[in-house]
């Protein structure tokens, strides 16, 4: 089979590059090479060169590096247990552009992945891509490999390209970034580079690295700049870090004898949360049934012909229900079965909810009811029942959880079910919070770092099951994220905005000079707003017209610049990975005081959806159809899931939009996050903290922001998700 050029060129520099590493010492390394330090680029690394290393997997890392060349916000994520992803946002000094401020604001994108992980005379080799997708100031590629010389002295060695071998690419000045260029990958001739790292003591680490960067941009029009007061002095940098607790470091360095750089660095592991156990209450224990000489009238069933039976007991639990941070909204009970249908308000994990019930119904239930069903239900609909028998229970409940999970069956829940009873007082139901919100914008060219602060009012009513009226009110107080209109958009305009008053004044304005309706790239204009605003109010509809078929009709302000209607249907059997499903949403877009006017532009946008949940916590979406601007296309979205409540996920979205009809950045795509306030409080909570970062807010690719879409409030009591988290069954 012929290889590819890249292909070729990877295998040529690979195994030389481990063959020479390799030869430095045989003594086996047991665990996984993880890094000491992260480089000034944020990726394990020396300072400014990269090493073989790699996190813990599923560690989320971000550092701050300052020094007269450039200041970096980097944002790393160990995707995998051998891929490194790292997005960033840099400040390049000495280089002019439109704004001629003496520096550019430039994002880049790397990928680090281990081929090999140290083990035996074999060192750990990694290949690299740096910047390669934005306009390629720091493009370049590697190859490295890292050895263990002693246990303190680490040494690592590579080949480099583009910037890493000190051979800059000429930057396209009409490139609006976002595509790899895949044509430069490995070329342009390659230079070695090496770091050796010394591990004074459990905190301070001495890095000293040999580096050929030399800080240059060439642009395609013939203008080249030095980053920087001067080149470096030498190709020698020098650097220590001394780590602060278990996720903090600080870092002193200097690049070629001359300049001096500073850098913070945090790295967080969702496996190691400040509390693992948490600070919830433990649980009531099971409590074992007494022998049937002890109680005949309970192990004969003949309590369940009492009338008055069943409302005592459904009180009883309903109440040790609520004090677990649950509700129980309705229950069937008879001689020797009972069905209860809950509500988890309070634990991230649905199973902790599961196994917390069963205990509660151990103690709460005659001796004669052997079958155990606990329904959990979301937005008053009934997701999925898990069936146990009380007996296996009790002879299970000091065993691992994985005993109790094979002796219980998951099974679609009816959306009807004969029997049930519901609990007294459960509809209406009124809830309300005030809370201060912060709204932070990152990765701007132009901004920086943006926010705003202020107070959010948000209430919900619950009128019947499935029936839910939502609303919010915010006012904010202080903040940098002013009113501005969109960008001009016209040839040498770059950089420079409407006023929010020549933006109202023309209607035409809402189109851009390609065409493309401005449904985001006007996001600023819903800014700025002294008088309280409106950032959703809907009344939404959920049902289960089948046991495998969800549906959702949320109609009014949908989000702050939105309003209308939008229906859903999603089928996910509770034993399948996969899931399908359907959105149409008939929209217009809202006035900019975020109060109850809308504007002229009205459109009609939907999706089919595909999500498959595979192992190890991932989940791929796929969703096709027509998006905010009219433009048609795909989003592929992979996310990743642990046990603990933390999701990090990315996306990209391409339609049919021209690179030049889209603008900077020639689609869409970013990074998600939602981390469980729980992990970081260690009290149960379903409160969650979330945000999405994407370098741009263009027109093309937009989605709505419609709030609680089915699949994610389906699959929390679903097989893959709930036996992810089975291991707090006994929680």
């Amino acid at each position: 089979m012929r290889r590819s050029l890249l292909t070729r060129r990877l295998l040529a520099t690979t195994l030389p590059a481990a063959l020479v590493m390799g030869s430095v010492s045989s003594t086996a390394v047991a665990d996984p090479m993880l890094a000491r330090n992260l480089s000034s680029f944020g990726l394990p690394g020396g300072i400014d060169t990269p090493t073989a290393e790699t996190l813990a997997d599923g560690t989320l890392g971000a550092s701050l590096s300052w020094s007269d060349y450039a200041r970096r916000s980097n944002v790393l994520f160990q995707a995998l247990p051998d891929l490194s992803v790292v997005l960033r946002y840099s400040r390049v000094e000495g280089i002019n552009d439109f704004r001629g401020e003496g520096y550019i604001s430039d994002r880049s994108l790397d990928l680090h992945y281990q081929l090999l992980d140290e083990q035996g005379w074999r060192p750990a080799v990694a290949v690299g891509l740096r910047d390669f997708l934005g306009t390629g100031v720091y493009s370049g590629e590697y190859i490295v490999a890292t050895r263990n010389v002693t246990p303190a002295i680490r040494v690592s060695a590579g080949l480099g390209w583009g910037t890493l071998a000190g051979k800059p690419r000429t930057i396209d000045v009409a490139d609006e970034g976002g595509t790899p260029n895949v044509d430069d990958w490995f070329t342009g001739g390659a230079n070695p580079f090496g770091s050796v790292s010394w591990q004074v003591n459990d905190r301070l680490s001495l890095v000293a690295e040999y580096s050929n960067d030399t800080y240059l941009a060439r642009y395609s029009n013939g203008r080249e700049f030095q980053q920087g007061d001067a080149e470096p002095g030498s190709n020698l940098n020098l650097g220590a870090y001394y780590r602060l607790g278990r996720n903090y470091e600080l870092g002193l360095y200097t690049i070629g004898g001359e300049t001096f750089g500073a850098q913070f660095s945090l790295a967080l592991n969702p496996r190691e949360a400040p509390y693992p156990s948490g600070l919830e209450k433990a649980p009531a224990p099971v409590r074992p049934r007494p022998a049937p000489a002890a109680d005949p009238d309970g192990w004969s069933g003949s309590w369940s012909q009492d009338p008055t039976a069943q409302p005592a007991i459904q009180k009883a639990l309903g109440d040790a229900m609520a004090e677990e941070g649950q509700i129980l909204e309705a229950m069937a009970l008879s001689a020797n079965r009972a069905e209860v249908r809950i509500r988890n308000q309070r634990y991230v994990n649905q199973a902790e909810a599961v196994g917390r019930t069963a205990r509660l119904m151990s103690r709460a239930l005659p001796p004669s009811v052997e079958t155990l069903v606990i329904t959990s239900t979301a937005d008053g609909v009934p997701t999925s029942s898990v069936t146990l028998r009380r007996s296996d229970l009790e002879r299970l409940e000091n065993t691992e959880a994985g005993q109790i999970a094979a002796a219980s069956l998951l099974s679609d829940a009816p959306a009807y079910a004969e029997g049930m009873v519901r609990s007294p007082g459960i509809y209406p139901r009124f809830r309300w919070n005030i809370r201060p919100y912060l709204d932070l914008g990152v990765f701007s060219a132009e901004d920086g770092l943006t926010h705003e602060v202020g107070a959010q009012a948000r209430a919900s009513y619950e009128i019947v099951p499935g029936l839910v009226l939502t609303g919010a009110l915010r006012q904010r107080v202080f903040g940098n994220i002013d009113q501005r209109g969109p960008g001009i958009g016209l040839p040498g305009t770059r950089g420079q905005y409407y006023t929010p008053e020549e933006y109202l004044a023309d209607p035409a304005l809402e189109t851009t000079p390609q065409g493309v309706p401005r449904v985001r790239s006007d996001t600023r204009m819903y800014t700025g707003n002294s008088s309280p605003t409106i950032p959703e109010l809907t009344l939404a509809w959920y049902a289960k017209p089948t046991e495998t078929v969800y549906t959702r009709v949320t109609a009014g302000l949908l989000e702050r610049a939105y309003g209308g209607v939008s229906a859903e249907a999603l089928w996910k059997p509770a034993n399948s990975p996969l899931a399908l499903g359907i959105e149409v949403n008939r929209v217009r877009k809202r006035d900019f005081d975020s109060l109850l006017d809308f504007r002229d532009y009205e459109v009609t946008t939907g999706h089919v959806s595909a999500y498959y949940e595979f192992a190890q916590g991932f989940t791929a979406q796929l969703d096709v159809g027509q998006y905010l601007a009219g433009d048609r296309g795909a989003t592929v979205t992979l996310t990743r899931e642990f046990a603990n409540g933390w999701r990090i996920g990315a996306f990209a979205t391409k339609t049919d939009l021209s690179a030049e009809e889209f603008g900077e950045g020639s689609f869409d795509k970013g990074i998600s996050l939602s981390i469980p306030i729980g992990w970081a409080t260690g009290q149960p909570t379903r409160d969650r903290a979330g945000t999405t970062l994407r370098s741009l807010s263009r027109d093309g690719g937009a989605r709505l922001e419609v709030q609680d879409r089915l699949y994610d409030r389906v699959r929390e009591s679903h097989s893959v998700r709930l036996y992810d988290g089975w291991g707090r069954f006994w929680r």
